[in-house]
């Protein structure tokens, strides 16, 4: 089997978060071309490399249900996981369209009415529906009405009961992704999620996790609904470079102090995450993480500048590749 979830001391995410940059107000606006210029321009590459993984996925859950395979995006801001699993696009595609000096220029009102139409003239993946979830309620109503979630949920979890209407679109879920939102949610969200299923088939979830966040709570709290938690061995996946000196030097003492060696991975000033899969032990058995999907880490991409710690010396900029 593959390497399992380790037990490690719980920590406050809080704490964790205070190191990390505050990208929040880039959510707020009624399209995505804040989020483009702010995590695009620090190589935020995290969603393409989680896509293919998703594909994988979904064709294994797709195998086994005669129905689409309904999918829940955790944290899903505007969409755009879920519009490079869905879409033949990439995220440099994306970045390019929104960065563009012509689009800067447009209205929000117009932005939307183009972005309508560019999605509708791609073709879809078939037998898959997709639902969004997050309280940003402008990045996912953008997403809603551009066409790349079929339904969304602008609620937060974590400290509140879903709505009726929310628990009506979640109780069928099959599978539950995520690229980033563990950390500002814990195993709460996780439990209010699979509460609310009624088919008794319960989804597969499927994280991608930064390094620094525990992911053990999580676990056991899937544990208790029948899902087991494999680790990808072998590869971590690059999420961005760091925002600035300081978001590097914090999260080096992070890790640092949880016994995470940075060497290697953060320590050349990239965000590096790890992949769970929590499946049915018996699916488990059958094949494991390891041989179920194939995977593109993110090392070989070229980055911008990024921090870089040498021989113990203070955190120089440098261009590494």
């Amino acid at each position: 089997m593959d390497q399992t979830v380790s037990t490690s001391t719980p920590a406050d995410f809080r704490t964790i978060n205070s190191g990390k940059a505050d990208f929040d107000v880039i959510y707020d606006d009624r399209d995505p071309r804040a989020y483009f210029r702010v995590l695009g321009g620090l190589d935020y590459v995290v969603p393409g490399l989680a896509a293919p993984v998703f594909q994988q996925l979904v064709a294994a859950r797709a195998a086994q249900q005669q129905k689409p395979v309904t999918i829940l995006d955790l944290g899903c801001s505007y969409g755009i996981t879920s519009a490079l699993l869905r879409f033949p696009l990439s995220f440099d595609q994306l970045r390019g369209r929104y960065m563009h000096p012509r689009i800067q220029e447009l209205s929000s009102d117009k932005m939307l009415e183009l972005d309508r139409a560019y999605f509708s003239s791609w073709p879809g993946e078939a037998g898959v529906r997709v639902i969004g979830l997050d309280p940003s309620t402008n990045a996912v109503k953008y997403a809603t009405e551009v066409g790349i979630l079929d339904a969304g949920i602008d609620e937060e979890l974590e400290n509140h009961r879903p709505s009726a209407a929310a628990r009506e679109a979640l109780a069928d879920v099959d599978i539950v992704i995520s690229t980033g939102c563990v950390g500002y949610i814990t195993e709460r969200t996780f439990d209010a999620i699979l509460g609310c299923n009624k088919n008794g088939r319960t989804p597969w979830i499927a994280s991608f996790v930064l390094r620094m966040f525990p992911y053990d709570a999580i676990d056991s709290a899937l544990t208790r609904h029948g899902l087991t938690t494999e680790k990808f061995d072998g590869a971590t996946f690059v999420q961005r470079r760091f925002h600035n000196v300081d978001e590097y030097e914090q999260t080096l003492q992070t890790l640092e102090a949880q016994g995470i060696d940075p060497e290697g991975l953060e320590t050349t000033g990239l965000l590096h995450a790890e992949l769970f899969v929590s499946r049915p032990e018996a699916l488990i058995e059958e094949k494991p993480l390891n041989r179920l999907v194939s995977i593109v880490s993110g090392q070989r991409v070229r980055f911008g500048r990024r921090f870089h710690r040498i021989n113990g010396d203070e955190p120089r900029q440098l261009l590494l590749n």
